[in-house]
């Protein structure tokens, strides 16, 4: 698959999904994740969220910028690799600000907490299982009954 298409499947992934497990890096080198709804998803991969300036993901990110970001819904994952910056451009704030966002921080756009994460997507690694849950019950089946190895649908790695 051309790496056009394979870069338009991911970030259908993680259109589809909106919400992502942010996986940072903490002081101890120990791996943290927590849920971040995605705000906006740039062609070539790149992310960004809203989030607030006292938050472990935030301290994590200036002390080790490499994160990754994974997304899943229904037969579709994806795990996306790269480095994260903290942007706490209020002009850029309020370009992104939207109805949800609200929902966290109700003052609005300059209440001064919040900061936008921006990741450079460098890499990602995707699956897909068409026909959902009942094809891949199907393929298992027919696996052990064939003796052979399951074949549940399309995976791949793209550099962003």
């Amino acid at each position: 698959m051309p790496n056009d298409e394979t870069i338009s499947k991911v970030t259908d992934i993680i259109n589809d999904s909106r919400i992502g497990m942010f996986t940072t890096i903490n002081d101890e080198g120990a791996l943290v994740s927590r849920p971040l709804a995605v705000q906006d998803v740039k062609d070539d991969g790149d992310m960004w969220f809203f989030t607030s300036v006292d938050t472990s993901q935030v301290a994590h990110i200036r002390a080790n910028p490499a994160v990754n970001v994974s997304f899943g819904k229904g037969t579709e994952w994806v795990s996306v690799a790269g480095t994260a910056e903290v942007v706490t451009d209020r002009q850029l704030i309020h370009e992104m600000w939207n109805q949800v966002v609200e929902a966290w921080f109700p003052d609005g756009p300059d209440t001064p907490e919040v900061v936008l994460l921006h990741v450079g997507s460098d890499s990602a690694e995707y699956w897909t299982s068409p026909g959902g849950t009942a094809a891949t019950v199907l393929q298992w089946i027919k696996s052990k009954v064939t003796h052979s190895k399951m074949s549940v649908g399309e995976s791949g790695t793209v550099t962003l």
